[in-house]
């Protein structure tokens, strides 16, 4: 698979229109009060990766000059969970889905994956100690069926689009990190650039 790759000079170009439309952003009240903008939502299981795989790709994202989401980072006590995070997806550029085993026990996980999905918001999948084949959602009883049949959707399409993998025993995490925000990048100019024509 070819991948294409930018000179920095572009990615500099990208960032500096990505601050000034952020600081045109931050002056208007009305949109910032009521959206929750950010570049990159991170969609993760916690007991498998916040300590992990989405704290280090938040903060490298951040370092990037990006804005990323990730729930305790950008929540604080008081936040509606569900209000707020279905406002980020919506309202994200591009999303970043860390599957990892215990990713689809997680009644938020397949929501917010599900989300992703309804908005037709383009996602990067990590496979993090996990293979596709692996990930299924589970009926326990406890979710309604018209989620079930949502997340099952969700999950397939997340299955069917190339991803990374990583073994978390073997694999080198910044090298992992590196590659997840070298594709945000590469989408976040290929749709600037789209909208531009």
């Amino acid at each position: 698979m070819h991948r294409q790759r930018y000179s920095s000079a572009v990615i500099k170009n990208f960032l500096a229109r990505q601050t000034a439309t952020k600081n045109l952003l931050a002056t208007n009240d009305a949109v910032t009060k009521n959206k929750a903008y950010c570049d990159v939502f991170i969609n993760h299981r916690g007991i498998d990766t916040k300590r992990t795989l989405a704290t280090l790709l938040y903060d490298h994202l951040s370092r990037q000059k990006l804005k990323p989401f990730l729930d305790n980072k950008n929540m604080k006590p008081g936040d509606k969970l569900f209000d707020h995070i279905d406002n980020a997806i919506r309202n994200c550029k591009v999303g970043i889905a860390v599957f990892s085993p215990n990713y689809c026990k997680s009644y938020f996980c397949l929501h917010e994956l599900a989300l992703f999905a309804e908005s037709k918001k383009k996602v990067i999948p990590i496979f993090c100690d996990v293979k596709p084949s692996q990930l299924s959602v589970t009926d326990n009883g406890n979710v309604p069926k018209k989620d079930l049949l949502r997340f099952e959707s969700a999950l397939e399409e997340a299955k069917c689009t190339v991803g990374l993998t990583f073994d978390s025993l073997e694999g080198n995490w910044l090298d992992v990190v590196n590659s997840a925000s070298e594709i945000v990048m590469e989408i976040l100019i290929e749709m600037k650039s789209i909208n531009f024509h």
